[in-house]
């Protein structure tokens, strides 16, 4: 009997040092953990990209309308409803794998002094179908008087200089997180972007001489 509680105890002794299985147990619970923290890792630089895609289709689709001068040596350019549709075809092309048309918008604004030498929105085009709309109003905004300050922060509005445009985009997009959908929930961003036209521009209007092309209206 004395014999049997000896080995027992010698058992129990050896067991007791014995830490082989120490790290398999610590990494137990110590892999959930990196997972969470690599994924979530993850996420953050997914959006932090997505955030720089957003600010850049905005800045190319400024770029690219202040751009547009259609006409001959003969006239004085002009811009067309199809040249901003193909504005918006580069953002589209830009937006691969973000399935902006649906969960994004893009709002281009045609910002002009009017007759009071105030500011105003002379025309604008959207595309994309989230709902949102201007932050600085509709088109046709700040169509007489001075009151309308331009487009921008407070304080820090964009204004346009006498005989030219600005071109100044809003772009809003809804960010669909990867793996943490149901702790962040959509995340809304937003980003603007102005450039003034490059050339002289018939400012007047914006012309479609064929009525085939759809009119990238703001609803």
């Amino acid at each position: 009997m004395i014999a049997r509680l000896i080995r027992i105890r010698r058992a129990m002794a050896r067991l007791w040092r014995d830490c082989r299985a120490t790290v398999m147990v610590e990494m137990a619970f110590a892999i959930p953990f990196l997972v969470l923290v690599g994924f979530a890792g993850l996420e953050i630089a997914n959006l932090t990209l997505t955030k720089t895609r957003i600010s850049q289709i905005g800045l190319s689709a400024a770029d690219n309308a202040s751009r547009i001068a259609f006409g001959s040596a003969l006239s004085q350019p002009s811009i067309r409803e199809i040249d901003i549709n193909e504005v918006f075809t580069g953002v589209e092309e830009q937006a691969k794998g973000l399935n902006f048309a649906t969960n994004g918008r893009i709002i281009l604004s045609s910002l002009e002094q009017n007759a009071d030498d105030g500011q105003w929105i002379h025309w604008q085009r959207c595309y994309g179908t989230l709902n949102v709309a201007s932050e600085y109003g509709p088109q046709g905004t700040g169509a007489t008087g001075t009151d309308f300050a331009g487009m921008g922060p407070a304080g820090k509005e964009v204004t346009a200089a006498t005989g030219t445009a600005v071109m100044f985009v809003e772009i809003v997009y809804d960010y669909e997180p990867l793996l943490y959908g149901k702790a962040l929930g959509k995340q809304r961003i937003r980003s603007t972007a102005a450039f003034n036209i490059r050339e002289g521009r018939d400012l007047s209007q914006v012309y479609n001489p064929s009525p085939s092309v759809t009119v990238s209206s703001c609803p």
